[in-house]
């Protein structure tokens, strides 16, 4: 059994700047992770799954990013809008092939505002973790409902808290292990925060730390949230395969609809 008094590793974690934590820094390596969802999915393969969602109707995506899945998804004729907060990441969307076309406003997904409606809004990447408060979570639920037409779907993609991989005492996870990239989450049961520590090895054979904070959220607790946003849940896949959400998902692809 792991020793519950010893002093858990600590890591410093830097503030936030103009663009929150995704900065130039971030931004510029952001596209060089592999192209699979979290699930190991194809990005191809999810836009499809959007595109059917959307049932022809216009999309917008929460946190757009650098159009890693808005731009495959709107090369499918798919009417594509964004929010975004940083600039760096909404940079590196701007000098792909069709990113200068696709309209995006610079905010916080909490409450930045598109002239809408629209048939699907979309979050995915763990990305909902990212808003570090309760009250934020929330807040993306009730804006994302206030963009969509009456039967439209708010779809999130999201881990599932892997706190049974915690033995007693312990607070860290190691998530990846490579030859290029070591992935540690730091668990705190009590504000259900977690903070994403990356070990990258760069080209010349240095190696780059950088960290994160998120709040890690149950499928039930984001339920909840959409409930309080006038939402009620559709689906909830444990992968883009449309796969049964079970007891050992790792992920879920949840969907909440407006009832018409």
């Amino acid at each position: 059994m792991a020793d519950s008094s010893a002093r858990p590793l600590s890591f410093v974690q830097p503030p936030p700047g103009e663009d929150g934590y995704f900065d130039d820094r971030v931004a510029s390596t952001y596209d060089d992770v592999p192209e699979p969802m979290v699930d190991g999915t194809s990005v191809a393969d999810a836009a499809a799954v959007l595109q059917n969602l959307a049932a022809g109707g216009r999309v917008l995506e929460l946190a757009i990013g650098t159009g890693r899945v808005a731009l495959p998804l709107s090369a499918r004729g798919v009417d594509v809008a964004g929010i975004e907060l940083s600039k760096a990441m909404l940079a590196r969307m701007r000098a792909k092939a069709g990113g200068k076309s696709l309209p995006v406003t610079v905010g916080d997904m909490t409450s930045a505002r598109v002239e809408g409606p629209f048939s699907l809004v979309y979050l995915v990447f763990n990305t909902i973790m990212n808003v570090t408060t309760q009250a934020g979570q929330v807040a993306v639920f009730r804006n994302a409902a206030s963009h969509l037409a009456p039967g439209g779907a708010f779809l999130v993609e999201c881990m599932v808290p892997e706190l049974r991989r915690l033995p007693d005492g312990e607070v860290h996870v190691v998530f990846d292990a490579s030859e290029d990239h070591f992935g540690i989450d730091e668990y705190d049961v009590v504000t259900q925060s977690l903070i994403s520590h990356h070990f990258t090895k760069l080209p010349d054979g240095r190696w780059d730390y950088g960290t994160g904070p998120f709040r890690y959220a149950w499928p039930a607790e984001l339920d909840l949230m959409a409930e309080m946003a006038g939402l009620r849940l559709r689906e909830r896949w444990g992968g883009w395969d449309r796969r049964p959400f079970a007891r050992d998902s790792r992920l879920h692809v949840s969907t909440w609809e407006r009832p018409a």
